[in-house]
């Protein structure tokens, strides 16, 4: 009898994904009520229902952010997430073609599928991960003014059934 196979991780960066940055669309309405109490500024974009599609999603969350183990302090109440794991970041990654996480993504999820949601990764990302992750991976990239949206959510969930599914055994 073979061990279960763990669940897909999916890696969540913070600003530009989960925090539109930039100049907002004129139709964006502010998502959270503005306190000036807030510890960054752009906290009232954060979108609350996130966090329940998020837990939705047939995977682990990790956090795959500067914000550290702040996401867990501040970000995860907004919401309504448990803490979740952090990638612990080493030094940066000296080779300036890729992003500076994709080593340490690759590094951390050692084999298992993943997918790796963040507003900045490139095309040389993708070649890299292709060439050095065993496993199935997804990066998707989310528009940073946007942050996620229901597209996103729906390409990521399609993607995470595709995995996670069993498949049958080809005939012989």
């Amino acid at each position: 009898m073979s061990a279960p196979a763990q669940r897909p991780l999916l890696f969540l960066d913070v600003d530009g994904t989960l925090i539109p940055v930039g100049t907002p669309p004129a139709k964006q309405q502010t998502r959270l009520p503005v306190r000036p109490d807030d510890a960054h500024p752009l906290l009232h974009r954060v979108e609350p229902e996130d966090g329940r599609r998020l837990s939705a999603l047939p995977c682990e969350l990790v956090w795959a952010t500067t914000w550290m183990s702040d996401a867990n302090d501040v970000l995860a109440p907004l919401l309504g997430l448990p803490a979740l794991p952090v990638v612990d970041w080493s030094d940066s990654d000296e080779d300036h073609t890729l992003h500076w996480k994709t080593r340490g993504l690759v590094e951390w999820a050692q084999g298992r599928p993943f997918v790796w949601v963040d507003d900045e990764i490139s095309p040389a990302d993708r070649v890299w991960v292709s060439a050095h992750h065993q496993g199935p991976a997804l990066l998707h990239r989310v528009a940073p003014r946007h942050g996620l949206t229901k597209r996103d959510f729906t390409v990521i969930s399609n993607w995470l059934e595709q995995v996670h599914t069993p498949h049958p055994p080809p005939l012989p």
